[in-house]
């Protein structure tokens, strides 16, 4: 999910993610999914996400 949008990807495929956009991922594969973050602009820390979700058990915010 990338904002309101439902999206499958494939092998070399992308999408853009804005600033502050609701985001999902999941690996829909048998195989292993590999993921390259590019991250743009003047702010590259992570202290500014917040999780809705996380089966992880992460927390919510990172400070």
């Amino acid at each position: 999910m990338n904002g309101e949008n439902f999206l499958t990807l494939h092998e070399n495929e992308s999408t853009y993610i804005s600033a502050h956009s609701k985001h999902q991922l999941s690996n829909l594969g048998k195989e292993n999914l590999e993921i390259i973050e590019v991250q743009t602009g003047d702010y590259f820390e992570e202290d500014d996400i917040f999780r809705y979700e996380d089966v992880y058990g992460r927390p919510k915010e990172i400070k």
